[in-house]
């Protein structure tokens, strides 16, 4: 079948935090009457990212676009959850006429990018591009990339010494698989950061790549759609720290778990807690919902480390508890018991 036959497919990887779900909505916003399906892949026990996207409001994004995969990382999960998925998609009586897969922040894009070689998929599907999204604030603090140089002088030093850091890894793999990396959240970073940060991710990537600036996922959907990069044809080209494992990884390295939050008397209460508990627990990702007393409208909570946002985003259903949760994410360890005991005494 001609890649003119097959449904377009964008991958859309980055970290935890990047920005991919806001990037995805204007995606959405901007559609032009394209047909676009959402695949969204969560590290968590609440679908923060999928109930973010369903109940977006935007006109022609139905409900039944938007498929949520909550049952672990797409790369290790993609025989059970992730090809069933795409097959119920592409088997509609009027499919999309673009898919769009938004990945965990942990996920690696090598396995993905494979099962769109499988012949099923294959006849049907095509990627047209894989876009990197990067925290561009947190890279230019060194939260999520190590100095290859100095790991490896220190493991020349201590042979025992026999470890990578996880998230470098991760980071490594997803900007190595991209076809596009959207340098995001440009606005909070001076020029001479900027320059310095595309030529750092420049001489990480191994094949020309293009890099976009951006603020808030805000680009127009021809830069990011119609790359027409046959991804699935170009693994070769697609190194992976993973690929002596066939691209398999371990999540061990991280925990996420989900915390009820009770009713709070106003926003600044529940950020000033979150704070204390970001910086007393090393919390690499915070995201959810809470209850504010005597607010109709829900308060939706993004975090980064001890970057924090937070907006009213829509009325609590009719009928439905007014219950806040958040999904926390942390190194392997966390101290969970602590952390929900610090968020419970929001109620006293």
């Amino acid at each position: 079948m001609s890649d003119a036959a097959r449904i377009p497919a964008t991958i859309v990887t980055g970290f935890l935090g990047a920005g991919k779900t806001t990037l995805v909505r204007h995606l959405l916003e901007n559609a032009g009457g394209r047909r676009i399906a959402v695949i969204v892949n969560e590290f968590g026990a609440l679908g923060v990212d999928g109930e973010t996207l369903r109940s977006c409001g935007i006109p022609g994004c139905a409900a039944a676009d938007i498929v949520e995969l909550a049952n672990g990382c797409l790369c290790c999960t993609v025989a059970d959850d992730f090809l069933p998925a795409m097959q119920a998609l592409i088997d509609r009586a009027n499919p999309p006429a673009h898919i769009v897969i938004e990945t965990s922040g942990l996920a690696l894009p090598k396995p993905l990018l494979k099962a769109f070689g499988w012949p099923a998929m294959r006849a049907r599907v095509t990627v047209d591009g894989v876009l990197a999204v990067v925290d561009g604030p947190a890279v230019a603090a060194g939260r999520f990339a190590d100095d290859p140089a100095a790991v490896a002088a220190q493991r020349a030093q201590d042979p025992s010494l026999d470890h990578d850091n996880p998230l470098a890894e991760v980071y490594l793999d997803q900007l190595q698989a991209a076809d596009l990396v959207v340098l995001n959240k440009a606005d909070l970073l001076d020029a001479a950061t900027l320059a310095r940060l595309v030529g750092d991710i420049g001489g990480v990537l191994g094949r020309a790549v293009k890099l976009v600036p951006a603020r808030h996922g805000r680009l127009d959907p021809a830069i990011l759609l119609g790359l027409g990069a046959a991804a699935e044809d170009d693994l070769a080209a697609r190194p992976s720290c993973h690929d002596a494992l066939d691209g398999a990884h371990e999540h061990d390295d991280f925990d996420s778990f989900a915390v009820a939050l009770p009713e709070i008397a106003a926003p600044g209460v529940l950020l000033e807690r979150l704070l204390a508990v970001t910086a007393a627990h090393d919390v690499l990702r915070i995201k959810g919902f809470a209850a504010v007393r005597g607010k109709p409208l829900r308060l939706a909570v993004q975090g980064v480390g001890p970057r924090l946002q937070h907006q009213y985003d829509r009325p609590w259903p009719a009928g439905s508890a007014r219950q806040g949760q958040l999904v926390v994410i942390g190194r392997s360890g966390i101290d969970r018991a602590a952390i929900e005991a610090a968020l419970a005494a929001l109620a006293g």
